[in-house]
């Protein structure tokens, strides 16, 4: 008999702060009892709630479950940076220039992010929360210009929109004379990602059965379908979708291939209007991938705060420390330090990291894994656009639809396998240090 057993479940490390400065949530049940359905989705983040939303589109009236093993926007969904890119952005490159044919990628993301566009109007989900108000690639160095530089050729072949911001201009957006200059690209939806994904969970709640607190044990073959254990209950279904990324590998699946990458972020107390000047909301990405990314944020989503992201670790185990947040954070607030010097010391009033997940050779993997049995997973660093769309792919395939979406990620290869876990966690985490090094300007 068929069966999968989760040898870990999801740790969270520090307060997913996007949902804290939000308030009070509103609380789903977990499942108890056993019960039946067409479809359970497994997981909802990104991923999964888009999903689950594709299925309710292609099977209206099938009986959908979904499942989040701790709270709606408490995980990786909660955690992240709040970028929705449409542009290419390879993490692993020097200046986010992709590999293969970025022209189909850019539609496939910019599908993605107008399904979420949808949504967002669908379900009245507040617009501060899904803001397409584009982001700037910050340089701090001439090195960084260089790249911002190459991107922007690399944008004009593919004919899209940029803008090239000189120092002036940057100090005008951001309040800091930290950045040398910027390029600006109009397509980016900057999210408040916890308040999205409330109400996406919310609205779905009127057509779905969402369970909190029900993280999933263990899939068994029963017949046809499947059995999906969580710790008070099963779901029998035919048709089960797992939109766990990294997690995937913890069900027995890409063993030896996923690498399971942890990012660190910090977020201050509110500051005072008009304390560091510049626009009151404003995304920058580093245009070295390693550097540091940086948000401001006003009271629509969530007070007038400063988001710091930088520091990597590569963790096999998926186990973040107290020391890995408190080395992450002394490096974030030499960070905020240098951008806003009139406030420096200023402690944080959140620290926590976020898990991510990559392929070597950059691709998900998402598609039938086992009969009936489909994974929306390893989005590679880019959770919000392509975890939008691995999910909307997966429901489509468990349906039988063929889309634009299935057929990319049918053609994808499988992840590539990497070397055994102590070298690649010492190579992997060597490497990183050596470019945040390099990096740490920016």
């Amino acid at each position: 008999m068929t069966r999968y057993v989760a040898r870990r479940l999801p740790r969270l490390a520090g307060p997913a702060a996007w949902n804290e400065i939000l308030g009070p949530a509103p609380a789903y049940p977990p499942l108890e009892g056993d019960i039946t359905a067409e479809f359970v989705v497994v997981g909802a983040g990104f991923a999964g709630l888009s999903a689950a939303q594709r299925l309710t589109q292609l099977r209206p009236n099938a009986r959908i479950v979904l499942l989040e093993a701790t709270r709606i926007a408490e995980g990786a969904a909660g955690r992240n940076s709040g970028f929705m890119i449409d542009l290419p952005h390879d993490l692993t490159s020097a200046d986010y220039k992709g590999a293969g044919d970025d022209a189909a990628r850019i539609a496939l993301n910019r599908q993605a992010i107008a399904f979420a566009r949808d949504a967002v109007a669908e379900y009245g989900i507040k617009p501060d929360y899904f803001d397409e108000a584009g982001k700037v690639n910050g340089a701090a160095s001439p090195a960084a210009e260089a790249h911002n530089q190459s991107y922007a050729a690399h944008l004009a072949g593919l004919g899209e929109t940029f803008e090239h911001l000189d120092a002036k201009a940057m100090q005008d957006l951001t309040g800091s004379a930290h950045y040398h200059s910027g390029l600006f690209t109009p397509g980016t939806v900057m999210l408040q990602p916890a308040g999205y994904i409330r109400g996406l969970a919310a609205g779905l709640a009127q057509y779905v059965q969402v369970h909190e607190r029900s993280p999933v044990i263990s899939l068994k073959r029963q017949g046809s379908g499947w059995q999906v254990q969580v710790p008070a209950g099963t779901i029998s279904a035919p048709r089960v979708i797992l939109a766990v990324n990294g997690h995937l590998e913890s069900f027995g699946f890409a063993k030896n291939r996923l690498m399971h990458v942890f990012l660190y972020a910090s977020m201050s107390s509110v500051l005072p209007d008009g304390a560091i000047g510049g626009a009151a909301r404003w995304g920058i990405t580093p245009s070295d991938p390693m550097g540091t990314t940086l948000r401001r944020i006003d009271t629509g989503q969530g007070g007038n705060r400063i988001v710091t992201r930088t520091v990597a670790t590569l963790r096999s185990d998926m186990k973040i420390t107290t020391k890995d947040i408190a080395r992450a954070t002394a490096v974030q607030r030499k960070k905020f330090d240098a951008r806003f010097p009139g406030f420096a010391g200023l402690m944080p009033e959140y620290e926590w990291a976020g898990g991510l997940c990559l392929s070597r050779n950059g691709v998900s993997v998402t598609g039938e894994i086992d009969a009936g049995l489909f994974a929306a997973c390893v989005q590679n660093g880019l959770g919000t656009v392509r975890g939008t769309m691995t999910g909307i792919a997966a429901a489509e395939m468990a349906c039988g639809e063929s889309t634009a979406f299935t057929r990319h990620c049918a053609a994808e290869d499988a992840p590539t396998r990497l070397p055994p876990a102590p070298i690649r966690d010492i190579g992997g985490n060597a490497v990183i240090r050596y470019r945040e090094w390099k990096a740490r300007a920016e």
